[in-house]
């Protein structure tokens, strides 16, 4: 096993053994021994810090990674860059290293809001890009930012155009479905009705949606006879 950088020594003095135990239960794909247990409140008081050093900045370009914690640190810092064009390239050079979920579905950067018919061009070709994570992540900025005065019919139909065997893809787009149907439910429902999601995304969709506080009693049980 090689030494532990300088970073990686200050991470594990901030580990949790408990936490890392339960907390790998959740990201059964990356292995025990690549996460060290950080509980999240922690590890983002020490990203603030730590973003203000020189060393932050060498980080960024130590890719891969070799612990989980370091790829949530990256995230971290990444989507607290304010300047947008820099941010969109960081984000661009650190998605071909996501390798889990929870890394994958950090909050969008801040100023990528402002930025939103800009980055659209980039969503599509992330959602086109093949790649797990990748269009995990595209898929997840169409539900966060695009649900609401900025939604077109055309952002549903990027979701589901998508064909993949991913689980973590496919988990994706039923949530953002499910999602989808508690803001824009006139626009979405056919998407059930006509069965145009794959059986499985189907399914986890109504599920989904079911199970949400902001789907109506009366919408729930029109979504039980979709089944």
């Amino acid at each position: 096993m090689r030494e532990h950088t300088a970073l990686q020594k200050q991470l594990f003095a901030l580990q949790d053994i408990g936490y890392r135990d339960f907390h790998s239960r959740l990201i059964p794909n990356i292995d025990k021994a690549q996460i060290i247990g950080i509980r999240m409140p922690i590890l983002r008081k020490f990203a603030k810090e730590f973003s203000k050093t020189e060393e932050a900045k060498s980080f960024l370009h130590e890719l891969p990674h070799q612990y989980y914690e370091e790829n949530n640190l990256h995230m971290m810092i990444i989507t607290s860059v304010r300047d947008y064009e820099t941010c969109l390239a960081e984000i661009e050079r650190f998605l071909p290293y996501i390798d889990n979920w929870a890394t994958c579905d950090f909050p969008e950067p801040k100023c990528f809001t402002k930025h939103k018919k800009d980055l659209l061009p980039h969503i599509r070709q992330w959602i086109a890009s093949g790649k797990t994570y990748t269009v995990r992540y595209g898929i997840g900025l169409l539900m966060r930012m695009y649900l609401d005065e900025d939604f077109t019919p055309e952002y549903p139909a990027m979701a589901a155009e998508v064909v993949s065997e991913e689980y973590y893809v496919n988990m994706m787009i039923a949530w953002y479905f499910a999602t989808a149907l508690a803001k824009q439910w006139d626009s979405v429902i056919s998407y059930l009705e006509e069965r145009r999601l794959s059986p499985w995304v189907h399914k986890k969709t109504i599920q989904k949606a079911i199970e949400s506080y902001r789907i109506t009693q009366e919408q729930k049980n029109y979504l039980r006879t979709l089944r």
